[in-house]
């Protein structure tokens, strides 16, 4: 079974910025917790559909499925929470791939740098630019993010 193994941290500075260059995402939700998320995903011109299993730690099943950009666009239509969009940057720092993602419309403001390991104990090396891990911490994963915005949170970390 494919699992994602993923941390995810805030960001200090905007150094990262520097050479990055990025892909605009534009995601929502057929399903969600407690159930198996299901998501549909626009990245440039091509799209995905996901299936997300139950977290356990920083793993989780993960199905996906490249798509036609025109089901996508239909899918969107059928997403049961408002749709989420970013920019995404990938980001080389000692041999490994961050993503950063910058937020849009109702989470303007929230920038989190996430990267994929091979497995949960994988050591990392963190860029200088990289702040609080928030694995963790349900508020900024991107399903909930569609349904509980950044732009509301009481107090923003």
């Amino acid at each position: 079974m494919p699992i994602e193994i993923e941390r995810k941290f805030l960001i200090t500075s905007d150094t990262w910025r520097l050479g990055a260059i990025g892909e605009n995402y534009c995601q929502g939700y057929l399903s969600q917790y407690p159930n198996p998320t299901v998501r549909v995903r626009t990245e440039g011109q091509k799209a995905f559909l996901t299936i997300k299993g139950k977290s356990q730690g920083i793993s989780r099943p993960e199905f996906e499925y490249e798509i036609l950009f025109k089901e996508a666009q239909e899918l969107q239509k059928l997403c049961i929470t408002p749709l989420v969009t970013k920019t995404r940057y990938k980001i080389l720092h000692e041999g490994m791939t961050w993503e950063v993602d910058e937020f849009h419309g109702e989470n303007e403001g929230l920038i989190v740098a996430e990267i994929e390991l091979d497995k949960p104990d994988a050591i990392i090396k963190l860029p200088p630019w990289i702040g609080q891990e928030v694995s963790d911490d349900p508020r900024y994963c991107n399903s909930n993010l569609s349904i509980h915005p950044f732009r509301n949170w009481k107090q923003k970390t």
